[in-house]
């Protein structure tokens, strides 16, 4: 009993860490590219998928794996909180996709929760470290969830779609 529940720990991990490899390998494929940061990736795809077959926790941990492994690997930094909110906190978000793992056909309901927890993360950061970007007279905050909306809405369509289809086969693992 006791090596059957490792084993499943095991294999835990070791899918966590082929989907902290995919999730960084496909977030370099960009579909779109903004001009001054972020893109449509199939990216969150992979997190979306883990959290949603082991859970928030799983999920959690992994996307923070995940989003500081991103950092390190040539993430913009402007300072250590715009940094952590960029990338581990904002992928790590992604994970809240866990918390509804049951509900909805295919885990929808979860892909929104987990791109709307990035999508936050993004908001925040925009608004609070990239609010001089905005066009004069224009409200910071509504500028970086306009600009942040414009890659992160197109990327969790495509992780409803993609979870949609894979996630049913998935479950005879």
């Amino acid at each position: 009993m006791e090596q059957n529940r490792s084993m499943g720990k095991t294999r835990v991990l070791v899918e966590g860490a082929l989907v902290v490899a995919l999730t960084v390998l496909l977030s370099e494929w960009k579909i779109w590219k903004m001009p001054q940061g972020g893109s449509i990736t199939l990216g969150d795809v992979p997190l979306l998928i883990f959290a949603l077959r082991h859970g928030a926790k799983y999920g959690i941990g992994t996307g923070l794996v995940a989003g500081l492994l991103r950092l390190l690997l040539g993430g913009y930094v402007l300072t250590p909180v715009q940094a952590a909110l960029d990338y581990p906190i904002a992928y790590g978000a992604i994970g809240l996709a866990g918390l509804l793992k049951d509900v909805g056909p295919a885990g929808a309901a979860g892909v929104v929760l987990g791109s709307a927890g990035r999508l936050l993360c993004s908001v925040i950061s925009g608004a609070v470290f990239f609010g001089q970007y905005a066009p004069a007279g224009q409200n910071p905050w509504v500028y970086s969830l306009i600009y942040n909306a414009t890659y992160m809405v197109p990327n969790a369509i495509i992780g409803i779609v993609i979870t949609a289809i894979l996630l049913p086969r998935l479950k005879r693992f």
